[in-house]
C-alpha cells in the first residue's frame, strides 16, 4: 500500500445558517481517503464502523480506488457519530452531539500490506491510537503527517508529545497551534512546534489560507475566496488529504513539494465546502483541481 490513512469513517448531521443536512456519510478517514484517491493509486484507510454505514458508500470507496482491509466492521453495532451547527461566519460551530460508539475500544490492527505504507496520514484521533499505529509499522515510511486538535492537548498531552517528536509533519489551526506552543504569534509558535520533533509545520487559517514552517523557510498560501460556502465540515482533512495525496503523487518530500502540496489541498478544501458532507468530492475530477489551482496561482500572481 502506497499511502495508508487513519481516522474515523463516521455518519455526521450538519445544520448551518443556510441548511440541513439530515444524517450523511463523513469522518476524517473518509476526507482524506477521498481527496488523496484523487491524485494517487494505492490508497488504504484504518478505521471502525458499524453494520450500520451504508454498503453502497464502502462500494463507490472501492470504486475509486480505495483499499478497505484496513476498515474493521463491528456486527451489531453502530458508527461513530457527530452532530454540530455552524454559526453565520461558517467559522465557529457548537457540537449537539457526539456518539462514539465502535471507537469505544478501538485498536487498530494494520494490515500486512499497510505495514510497508510509503506515506502515511494520522487523521485526528486519540494519540495513543496514533502511537499504536506508527508502532506497528517496522520501516519508517518516506513521510508521516499528523492531525491533532485541542482536546488532545486538553486530554493527553503526553501520548501527544509522544506522537508529535514521531513524525515529520504536524497540521492543526491556528488557536490549536498557540494553545500546543503557548505563544501567541503564529511564528514563534511554530518555533517551538518545530523544537518538539517535526520538520514541518502547516498551520491552518480557515478563509484566510495556511502557513507552512520549516526551518527558518515559511510559505504562505491564501484561501480561495468562495462565493459560497455551504459546508466546512470535513475541509481541513480534504486539505489533509490534498497535501498527502500530492507528495504521494510526485515522490518528492521538500519544502517545495510541500508548497506544492498545500496549494493542492486548499483547492480540494475549497470544492468540499460547496456541498454538504462528501457529496462534491464524489464528484470532483483532476481537471477541475487542475483548473482551481491556476485560480490560485492566478491570485497570487504579482507583476
Amino acid at each position: 500500500m502506497k499511502l495508508v490513512a487513519v481516522g474515523t469513517v463516521a455518519f455526521d448531521e450538519i445544520e448551518t445558517p443556510f441548511g440541513s443536512s439530515g444524517k450523511i456519510v463523513g469522518g476524517a478517514a473518509t476526507y482524506i481517503g477521498l481527496s488523496a484517491s484523487l491524485l494517487t493509486r494505492g490508497v488504504g484507510i484504518v478505521s471502525v464502523i458499524g453494520e450500520d454505514f451504508p454498503r453502497e458508500t464502502l462500494d463507490f470507496m472501492r470504486q475509486r480506488g480505495i483499499d478497505l482491509e484496513g476498515l474493521e466492521v463491528l456486527p451489531g453495532q453502530k458508527s461513530f457519530f457527530w452532530a454540530g451547527r455552524y454559526h453565520y461566519d461558517m467559522n465557529s460551530r457548537d457540537t449537539l452531539a457526539t456518539e462514539l460508539n465502535v471507537l469505544l475500544g478501538f485498536n487498530p490492527k494494520l494490515p500486512e500490506a499497510y505495514t510497508n505504507c510509503e506515506y502515511l496520514m494520522l487523521g485526528n484521533l486519540d494519540p495513543a491510537i496514533q502511537n499504536a499505529v506508527i508502532d506497528q509499522i517496522p520501516r519508517r515510511p518516506k513521510l508521516v503527517v499528523l492531525d491533532t486538535m485541542n482536546f488532545w492537548m486538553d486530554q493527553a498531552w503526553n501520548e501527544l508529545m509522544r506522537v508529535i517528536a514521531r513524525v515529520d509533519v504536524i497540521t492543526i489551526n491556528d488557536a490549536e497551534a498557540r494553545q500546543l506552543s503557548g505563544e501567541h504569534s503564529l511564528v514563534k509558535a511554530a518555533r517551538k512546534i518545530l523544537a518538539m520533533g517535526p520538520a514541518y509545520v502547516v498551520i491552518k487559517k480557515g478563509e484566510h489560507g495556511a502557513l507552512l514552517f520549516h526551518g527558518d523557510q515559511v510559505f504562505v498560501a491564501p484561501a480561495l475566496p468562495l462565493e459560497d460556502v455551504v459546508d466546512p465540515t470535513g475541509a481541513g482533512d480534504s486539505f489533509a488529504g490534498g497535501l498527502i495525496g500530492h507528495i504521494a503523487r510526485t515522490g518528492e518530500v521538500s519544502f517545495r513539494s510541500l508548497k506544492q502540496g498545500i496549494v493542492v489541498g486548499s483547492a480540494i478544501a475549497s470544492f468540499t465546502c460547496e456541498r454538504f458532507g462528501t457529496a462534491r468530492l464524489e464528484s470532483l475530477g483532476i481537471r477541475e483541481i487542475e483548473e482551481r489551482v491556476k485560480e490560485f496561482e492566478r491570485l497570487v500572481g504579482v507583476e
